[in-house]
């Protein structure tokens, strides 16, 4: 089974049962959950927190996740441009390596997806 993140009405769930004196065992139980996030919640609550600051922090860290849009040098930019312009597509300019780009094909062709002209905006002052 997938994990699903703890949602606002889960948290909420927590801090009712924590305030009434269910361990976290049974309020894992209860809301058909793993033990450790719930124990991770009501560790959170013990040390004054409100479950408003929990959601808020949750949500800062999630911010930090996941990779970064790559981004090219204009050296790259002007490859790429010019093997463009000779009539390669990105899986061919990737395939071929004659530079490193750092990136895959599907990385190359989701920038071509975003936005087509990207690179020659990129080139133009």
């Amino acid at each position: 089974m997938a994990y699903t993140h703890l949602t606002m009405e889960d948290l909420g769930w927590i801090e009712t049962y924590h305030t009434i004196g269910l361990s976290a065992s049974k309020i894992a139980n209860k809301l058909e959950r793993s033990k450790q996030p719930v124990c991770n919640v009501v560790n959170y609550l013990k040390q004054g927190y409100t479950i408003q600051d929990y959601y808020a922090r949750y949500k800062k860290n999630k911010s930090n996740c996941g990779a970064r849009r790559k981004t090219f040098t204009d050296k790259e930019i002007r490859y790429i441009k010019d093997k463009v312009a000779s009539g390669w597509t990105p899986d061919v300019i990737i395939g071929r390596q004659e530079i490193d780009l750092k990136c895959s094909m599907r990385t190359l062709y989701r920038r071509f997806k975003d936005s087509p002209l990207y690179l020659i905006k990129r080139l133009c002052p």
